[in-house]
């Protein structure tokens, strides 16, 4: 019974201990990883890193990838729980419930799988599981429950050890292979065959969790007993400081460090860093900052970081990174506004009160300091006697643990000292400036500097009582004092320097600087003005600007705080030259106040800067981060233009695509796993925009429906303040739309050819015809004037015709009345006279010459009636061609020598001749022909 009490006891004081070395340590920083971040289950049973750094894990459901930016997630073949990983060369081992084997990047840079168990006898695997997995030379050894498989990468042979009892767990130690059997002990592998190593109570009880090598001993890790140390086949027990410690927990996990130290992971208490002698250098549990208090793997990455596999998440810790973080998750201290060292305590000011603690002791939690309940703006020490706190209630005066207000005037933002006057401070409030004495040792307001009420947080002072104050929003006023520092005499505004929100003014090797978002400014007593001071302005210049708030540490050392790093500013001892170095935390890793940041030296190159819910703690003669950096382009995809499905593109140096592809997206990271290094990358595409993009944490690239060309894509990281050592790349063309290819421009030099000719032939026909109907129109025309020439002809004949016509008639009627005056005559002689007339009226001359003028107007007529009538006298075709003529009966009368009653008599003969009926006309039917 005694002795469980004093086992309860024991265990309530390590529990106490432990509790409040938690409060108070300051750790490392933790990246955690939760399985939202990694899209997949919470268990991690096993971490390695691959030849490219990229870091992978056995999750329950499946093989996870991270590249520094990004998680991939492969499940396993067979929809099981990957409980094992190993990344040895450029293949990635993995084990899970009967099978395993290797993972290789395909030429898209995804994981695809190849099984080594399918090998083997299938009954071998039956209800296993792949526990872990080793490289031993050429061969890789996957240790199951009860079997261990040798795999020869160079024969591809296998070679089985097989055990009775369970096997909890295989290691390689300085080149030989250890196993620890369950009731058995530990086992090593000699000559291709197992040898049992050491039997002891604690082997055969206890599980071996790991196996070291340390000073030339090898240790063995158990669960729930401690380390011992194996000599001549025996345990002997390491008697180290934490010994007590690791007999109340249970270790699940554990690995030794490059620099021999140990980290050990437990069941429900997190995560022990033991130094290489065995003393326990902090612990780390779920609320310091880890996201899981069982941790059942752990791996030391290329960097020495230390990677934690938890029952629920994935951490990344920064065990020798040159910052320790302090940070209250309780919420107690609150933002941190100034910090100082005095008498060997450190005190933290925030907007909840004042803090201290003892300086180094890690063991001891922050203890609030009763009465000063509030904000604290400043930390003042006067001359290592006195410690002065600026609080929004007023003046106090620290000692150790106790603070006393020496004034109730609300608002004091700092303290300066008054050159050449002993025990006299000046304290800037928010309604001006103050004078603080010190008489009998003891401090007191004396007075308001009268003639100036504005808010004084920044103020600086010369010998000459000259004061220069700023105020981020009316500007910087220099302050002319009486000697007795009760009055301002004189108030000149410097109209030159510009304004700025968060600017600040200080002194810095007995210069006064005031910096903006403009630059530094440095005041020159020659010309009694500000001038810009190009070299420190390197710090504050553009989009880095995000606080002008100015620190001189007890190092002479000036601080300047940018959007992406810490800057500090020194002079070489040597050439007395200014040097500025750079430590790359972003601002929204220190989470500080802005305007308000505060740094403060706790020992040479030991520094605490303050942040919104703890300090960091910097090691500057620590801070040396990797020089190799380099980007990987992991993947290239394709997206169709209506974003509907999404192909991978070959890794390879170029490819092409078709026009209007959609969307081309690049994906690239650096894998750094610092969580206080910011990784910013910058990309440019070559025959679109020939000019490097803005830095930006964005880890991929999209470009939709470039325009068709040849491209060359380029991409550079920074890490911190390092460009990455090399440029990824890739060439790609973007193929012409078919409209516009060569065999689209062929296509149209064809059909332009086809059309030409087409063209050219349908205008030669075109001519052609237009010359045809030229010439028809010529000949026409020709034939129009030959027409009109023979109509002209006609008519000159019809003329002539009717001339001839008329003349005969016109004869026939004198003939006829030459006749009969003749026959009145009774004169004998008349006789031959009448019959000279009547021979002229039938003269036969006179038809002829009618009928050849007739001919020659109608020359067809007399032929074609002819031939239709044959059996026509000629007397008959004169009346035709008189009828022809259209000439009437009274006309024909005297051509005939006829009377017109006969004329029509002879009208109708015709008719009966022609055969005409009753109703045809007969000069229509002669028109006819």
């Amino acid at each position: 019974m005694k002795n469980n009490l004093k086992i309860a006891f024991t265990f309530f004081i390590f529990l106490l201990v432990y509790t409040n070395t938690l409060i108070a340590q300051e750790l490392p920083p933790i990246q955690k990883f939760s399985p939202i971040d990694y899209n997949a289950d919470s268990q991690n049973w096993m971490v390695s890193q691959g030849s490219d750094n990229f870091i992978y894990a056995a999750n329950n459901k499946g093989l996870l990838e991270y590249n520094g930016h990004s998680w991939s997630v492969y499940p396993s073949p067979n929809n099981t729980i990957v409980r094992s990983v190993n990344a040895i060369k450029d293949k990635i081992y993995t084990g899970c419930y009967s099978d395993f084997g290797f993972w290789l990047k395909n030429d898209f840079g995804v994981l695809e799988y190849q099984s080594l168990a399918s090998n083997l006898d299938s009954n071998l695997l039956i209800d296993e599981q792949i526990w872990d997995i080793i490289e031993y030379n050429e061969w890789v050894v996957f240790q199951a429950r009860k079997h261990i498989y040798f795999y020869n990468t160079i024969t591809k042979e296998f070679k089985i050890i097989t055990s009775k009892n369970l096997i909890y767990k295989i290691f390689k130690i300085d080149n030989h292979i250890y196993y620890h059997v369950d009731n058995e002990g530990l086992y090593t592998v000699k000559d291709g065959k197992p040898k049992l190593l050491v039997n002891d109570p604690i082997a055969l009880n206890d599980r071996v969790i790991n196996i070291f090598e340390s000073n030339k001993n090898i240790l063995l890790l158990t669960r729930k007993s401690g380390f011992y140390i194996i000599e001549a086949n025996k345990l002997t027990p390491w008697h180290i400081r934490a010994i007590d410690t690791l007999k109340n927990v249970s270790v699940f996990s554990a690995i030794q460090l490059s620099d021999k130290s140990f980290v050990l992971g437990t069941i429900s208490k997190g995560i022990l860093h033991l130094t290489k002698d065995g003393q326990i250098d902090y612990i780390i549990n779920q609320k310091k900052g880890l996201s899981n208090n069982t941790v059942l793997s752990l791996f030391e990455d290329s960097n020495n970081n230390v990677w934690a596999g938890l029952d629920n998440g994935l951490d990344c810790i920064n065990v020798t990174s040159p910052i320790r973080t302090f940070i209250d998750y309780d919420g107690v201290l609150g933002t941190v506004y100034a910090t100082k060292v005095f008498n060997d305590h450190l005190y933290l000011g925030t907007n909840q009160g004042l803090f201290y603690r003892k300086l180094g002791s890690v063991n001891d939690s922050f203890k609030f300091i009763e009465g000063t309940a509030g904000q604290v703006w400043s930390l003042y020490n006067y001359n290592d006697e006195d410690l002065l706190c600026g609080h929004h209630l007023g003046t106090f005066l620290v000692n150790k643990d106790k603070a006393k207000q020496i004034s109730d005037h609300f608002g004091v933002w700092n303290f300066k000292n008054v050159p050449n006057q002993e025990n006299v401070l000046l304290q800037g409030n928010y309604d001006g400036i103050y004078v603080l004495e010190k008489v009998d040792n003891n401090w007191k307001l004396r007075n308001k500097i009268k003639g100036f009420n504005n808010s004084s947080r920044y103020f600086e002072i010369n010998d000459s009582n000259q004061i220069w104050v700023n105020h981020e929003y009316k500007g910087v006023f220099e302050l002319e004092l009486n000697d007795s520092l009760t009055k301002v005499v004189k108030v000149v505004k410097e109209k030159k320097l510009p304004k700025g929100k968060n600017s600040s003014l200080t002194t810095y090797r007995g210069d006064i600087l005031y910096m903006s978002n403009n630059g530094v400014f440095k005041y020159y007593d020659s010309l009694r003005a500000f001038k810009k001071d190009s070299t420190l302005s390197k710090v504050a210049m553009g989009n880095q600007y995000i606080s002008g708030k100015m620190v001189v540490d007890l190092n002479k050392k000036l601080w300047v705080f940018s959007k992406e790093s810490i800057n500090f500013i020194d002079n070489d001892n040597l050439t007395n030259k200014v040097k500025i170095a750079n430590i790359p935390i972003p601002s929204y890793f220190r989470r500080g106040a802005l305007g308000f940041e505060n740094i403060e030296t706790i020992a040479q190159d030991l520094y605490i800067l303050g942040t919104a819910n703890g300090y960091l703690k910097l090691n500057l003669d620590n801070i040396t981060y990797n020089e190799d950096y380099s980007v990987h382009l992991n993947s290239i995809s394709n997206t169709d233009i209506n974003q509907d499905t999404t192909t991978k593109i070959l890794l390879k140096d170029s490819g092409d695509f078709n026009y209007k592809y959609g969307i081309l997206t690049f994906n690239y990271s650096v894998p750094e796993y610092e969580k206080f290094l910011d990784v910013k990358y910058q990309f440019k595409l070559n025959g679109n925009i020939d000019k490097w993009s803005e830095w930006s944490n964005k880890a991929e690239s999209s470009f939709e429906n470039l325009p068709y060309g040849d491209y060359h894509f380029e991409v550079k990281a920074k890490v911190g303040s390092k460009v990455s050592n090399n440029i990824a790349s890739y060439n790609f063309t973007i193929n012409k739309p078919w409209y516009i290819s060569n065999l689209a421009w062929f296509l149209y030099l064809l059909a332009l050819i086809t059309i030409a000719l087409l063209t050219n032939s349908i205008y030669k026909n075109y001519y052609n015809k237009m010359l045809k109907n030229k010439e028809l129109e010529n000949k026409q025309t020709v034939m129009q004037i030959k027409n009109e020439k023979l109509n002209q002809d006609i008519e000159n004949k019809n003329r002539e015709l009717a001339i001839s016509t008329m003349s005969i008639i016109k004869k026939n009627r004198v003939l006829n009345k030459i006749k009969k005056e003749l026959k009145k005559s009774k004169d004998a002689n008349n006789a031959e006279a009448i019959k000279l007339v009547e021979s002229n009226l039938n003269d036969t001359k006179d038809w002829s010459f009618f009928e050849q003028a007739f001919n020659n107007a109608d020359k067809d007529f007399l032929e074609k009636i002819k031939q239709v009538h044959p059996d026509l006298t000629p007397n008959d075709l004169r009346f035709c061609a008189y009828l022809r003529l259209n000439l009437s009966s009274k006309e024909m009368a005297p051509l005939l020598n006829i009377s017109v009653k006969s004329v029509e008599t002879k009208r109708y003969r015709l008719r009966k001749k022609l055969d005409l009926e009753h109703d045809s006309g007969l000069v229509n039917y002669i028109l006819k022909f």
